[in-house]
């Protein structure tokens, strides 16, 4: 906290509504706020996706589409297999489900912002032997041939 001197020589310090203030509204709360909302709801409709629309997909595959009823037992014991099986189906296509629809339309989106020009030549050609060469040189070291000086670039 940062004191500072009043009018009357007495110190003070800033007030505690005033400091929540100032920290509410920083830019990296605030995105944090709107990233945890827009997760949220992200969430809900890819939850939705799954269920609505994926898991009917594999219940006409498979024939069943909950597998929480399969079990084994061994000495008394009861192994729930099926709710794992679930789980599983569930995390991977809501993987596949975030990485079809979002990962890679994302990635190809940047990388058709991130397409840039071709880098500066460094090198030519000779106009005699068609060796690569420096492109500020005036004599070819293959060749020895002169060459007439690089154009410049606009």
């Amino acid at each position: 906290m940062q004191a500072t001197e009043s009018v009357r020589g007495r110190v003070s310090t800033p007030g505690l509504v005033t400091e929540f203030k100032q920290f509410l509204l920083r830019g990296n709360v605030v995105d944090l706020a709107v990233g945890v909302v827009i997760g949220l709801a992200f969430g809900a409709v890819i939850t939705a996706l799954v269920a609505d629309i994926l898991t009917p997909i594999i219940a006409a595959i498979f024939g069943k589409s909950d597998f929480s009823a399969l079990t084994f037992t061994i000495n008394g014991s009861v192994f729930r297999y099926g709710d794992f099986i679930n789980a599983l189906i569930t995390f991977v296509t809501i993987a596949a489900a975030v990485f079809f629809f979002v990962v890679k339309p994302v990635n190809s989106l940047i990388a058709r912002s991130r397409r840039e020009g071709p880098p500066d030549p460094t090198v030519r050609n000779c106009p005699e032997c068609l060796s690569e060469i420096p492109i500020e040189a005036s004599r070819c070291a293959f060749c020895t041939t002169e060459v007439a000086p690089a154009p410049a670039a606009a």
